[in-house]
């Protein structure tokens, strides 16, 4: 988890540093494609591919969907914010999540974990500074992605166990391909480096 993790502040960092020259659908649609191929290459080597149809499953759907949602939210609002306070509001999912158990999944935390919930969101609301001189609005939006990450988070209990997981996130690539791909009409494409793209 910690690899994961360090993973994903390491995408941001360099999307974050390409999106100075490139607009934010263009990007993504670009990291959506390479995700995508390359979730597709692990999905067929492990032999999950067989099982093409499980993409087509409600739940996966609606995941995927919650999912393109979230990250074109959380990407977009970390080109127009420091990379720190982006991490640091996404990582309050967890947060959301404790709470979303409780209200939907009727899970019972205990005192500590309430405890902790409640200084986790003291720390977000530190980071987010909702005061109206020196506020930004893409705080909210990167909350508003941080809440579409815990639903999204949520849903996986709704799908069914037999899923493979590399077809849940082949899922979530290709969705994320097809929104940004979408966005990409409305905007002017702009011509790219090899180093661009490399990054």
């Amino acid at each position: 988890m910690v690899a994961a993790m360090a993973s994903f502040v390491a995408n941001d960092s360099l999307v974050k540093y390409v999106s100075q020259n490139l607009p934010a659908a263009q990007l993504i649609f670009l990291r959506g494609l390479m995700a995508t191929v390359l979730v597709l290459a692990v999905a067929h080597a492990w032999g999950a591919t067989k099982r093409w149809r499980d993409l087509g499953r409600g739940w996966v759907l609606l995941r995927s969907g919650i999912d393109s949602v979230a990250t074109m939210l959380f990407l977009t609002a970390l080109f127009h914010l420091p990379l720190a306070n982006a991490t640091a509001i996404n990582l309050a999912s967890p947060l959301f999540m404790t709470l979303f158990a409780v209200l939907f999944l009727r899970e019972r935390p205990g005192l500590g974990r309430w405890l902790a919930v409640a200084a986790g969101f003291c720390g977000v609301l530190l980071i987010i500074q909702p005061r109206s001189e020196g506020f930004n609005v893409y705080a909210l939006v990167c909350l508003a992605g941080t809440l579409l990450h815990a639903t999204r988070d949520l849903l996986v209990r709704r799908i069914d166990v037999s899923v493979p997981s590399i077809l849940i996130t082949l899922s979530t690539a290709i969705a994320v391909t097809l929104l940004s791909g979408l966005l990409c009409l409305f905007e002017d494409w702009k011509p790219f480096s090899m180093a661009q793209l490399g990054l």
